[in-house]
């Protein structure tokens, strides 16, 4: 569970650091460093006093047979597909952050290049699945500056896969993942 789960987040939050631990006690030497912690129902409870005083909320691993052990904790069925898997993380982290993040607030790479207002326009309709002319058409641009605009998200993002500027644009808050 924890080599899937590393590598599914890994994929869809390419900038996280995700480690994996075989104990508690083991976590506990690194200290409290970590936004969240994925944590097994039967850990939790074993060890919850830890994971309740840990000053990020556990998020807990289940299957559609468990209940949640309590309520007010976020938690995440692990029996689910993995693209429903997926979908649920990003809820989870939507409803972290208020449905995500103010469209208004420029994206900021770690090269220190923000997109255009344009450019954000043309990530949405990429995501929502939308051909190049379908985007040309709905901006009221010509096709070879919709291409344009894709480019320069690629380039300005370094991620080439409509899969990822998808994952990129539900936890920037660009679209909602309902609207995909």
């Amino acid at each position: 569970m924890n080599i899937g789960l590393k590598a599914i987040l890994e994929r869809i939050i390419p900038m996280a650091e995700v480690c994996t631990f075989s104990s508690v006690a083991e976590l506990r030497t690194v200290g409290d460093v970590f936004f969240h912690h994925f944590v097994s129902a039967q850990i939790f409870a074993e060890e919850s006093r830890y994971f309740l005083d840990c000053r990020h909320k556990p998020i807990i691993l289940t299957d559609a047979a468990t209940a949640l052990p309590m309520s007010g904790i976020p938690c995440l069925n692990i029996g689910q597909s993995e693209t429903e898997l997926v979908k649920s993380i990003l809820r989870l982290h939507q409803a972290a952050h208020n449905g995500g993040y103010p469209a208004d607030v420029p994206t900021v790479r770690s090269g220190g290049e923000v997109l255009s207002a344009r450019e954000t326009e043309v990530l949405a309709l990429v995501v929502k699945g939308l051909l190049n002319k379908e985007i040309a058409d709905r901006l009221n641009i010509g096709l070879t500056t919709v291409i344009s605009h894709r480019r320069n998200i690629v380039e300005k993002l370094g991620i080439k896969s409509v899969s990822g500027l998808t994952i990129y644009a539900v936890m920037h808050g660009y679209v909602s993942i309902d609207e995909i």
